[in-house]
């Protein structure tokens, strides 16, 4: 899989420096790298200049949370009359501390393609991964992808 994950930009939002160490050294393990930010505000800045193709979602941030990064992620995309400077539509896996019931379903409501519990684990964070990747495959099949 390292393979076929170098390269992707992949981009994590998480207010805690903590949980940013935790899941960046997670994904490095993983052959992954990606860029940082603390809100949902940086979200929308970051995607504006650098287009990502995935998307790590904490739930719960200041001034802007997950949930309403996502809907203005996706109203972008599906807005017709502005062009979307990253590929849409870009993959989103919230991360959330949250894991009653319910809160899986209020994560893809809001527009996000997975769901993560936290503490992130390796095992969960690779098979996220893996389920992106496929779905990216059936979805976006490209002549340079090798399946």
């Amino acid at each position: 899989m390292r393979a076929k994950l170098e390269g992707a930009r992949i981009l994590l939002a998480e207010d805690n420096a903590v949980n940013q160490k935790v899941a960046l050294s997670l994904l490095k393990k993983l052959g992954c790298s990606a860029d940082a930010v603390g809100d949902g505000i940086e979200v929308i800045e970051a995607l504006q200049r650098i287009p990502y193709a995935l998307i790590f979602m904490d739930c719960q941030m200041p001034e802007m949370d997950g949930f309403e990064a996502t809907r203005l992620i996706r109203k972008r995309e599906h807005d017709t009359g502005q062009a979307c400077p990253w590929g849409a539509p870009v993959h989103i896996i919230a991360l959330t501390a949250s894991a009653m019931q319910g809160d899986r379903e209020k994560c893809l409501a809001a527009g996000m393609d997975d769901y993560v519990s936290k503490p992130v684990r390796l095992g969960e964070l690779q098979a996220a991964l893996e389920r992106w990747h496929a779905s990216e495959n059936v979805t976006n099949p490209r002549p340079d992808r090798q399946p």
